[in-house]
């Protein structure tokens, strides 16, 4: 459908999120209301869908969707998937879940880089981000591609550490976060307000 709408000459754009490009259906247990999101995880022959669309450019980037809820919304405890609060946790972890399923599919850094920055960047309207080159933010990570983790819920920085991906093994390790040339400690917050550029 996305593919006929821009033959016919509609503008738009259309996005994926980590969460669906490596989770899937089969793998939710009943009352596992940790992987509640709307739209719902799918099974792996939609997931394979994603990665097809998002290679042939018909999906356009790969945006966070960091939605992120105490564990008690998440109605951990009891299951009940009409209750729970609709969305996943990701940030942290976005980088490293879409790198282990990009490297099973034979796709390089490069191009996750463009989905996850570039594409995303542009779309919004900020010319000063999204790549490493001369005249733009120094924005970008010291990433170890061939290391993996496991993942630990109480070793992410998230506020509510609740993540369907405790236990997974990632490839991918986040060394280090460089904001505009500096490094992120952590301990201090910094950001800025980012007007969008009209084209």
């Amino acid at each position: 459908m996305i593919a006929s709408a821009r033959r016919d000459g509609v503008r738009l754009t259309a996005e994926t999120c980590p969460h669906y490009l490596a989770l899937t259906a089969e793998e939710i247990g009943d009352g596992a209301t940790v992987f509640k999101c709307s739209p719902p995880v799918r099974e792996a022959a939609n997931r394979e869908l994603l990665w097809d669309g998002l290679r042939a450019g018909i999906l356009d980037f790969i945006a966070s969707d960091h939605s992120p809820c105490t564990a008690a919304m998440k109605e951990l405890g009891g299951g009940d998937f009409g209750a729970a609060w609709g969305g996943i946790s990701s940030l942290q972890l976005g980088l490293p879940i879409v790198w282990t399923e990009a490297q099973r599919r034979g796709v390089p850094l490069s191009q996750v880089a463009g989905w996850m920055a570039r594409a995303p960047a542009e779309f919004a309207g900020l010319p000063a981000k999204g790549r490493i080159a001369p005249g733009f933010d120094a924005d970008f990570c010291i990433f170890a591609p061939d290391e993996s983790f496991v993942v630990d819920p109480k070793r992410l920085f998230h506020r509510h550490p609740v993540t369907p991906y405790a236990g997974r093994n990632l490839r991918g390790v986040v060394r280090s976060t460089i904001l505009r040339g500096e490094v992120v400690d952590g301990k201090r917050p910094r950001g800025q307000l980012l007007a969008r550029h009209a084209a």
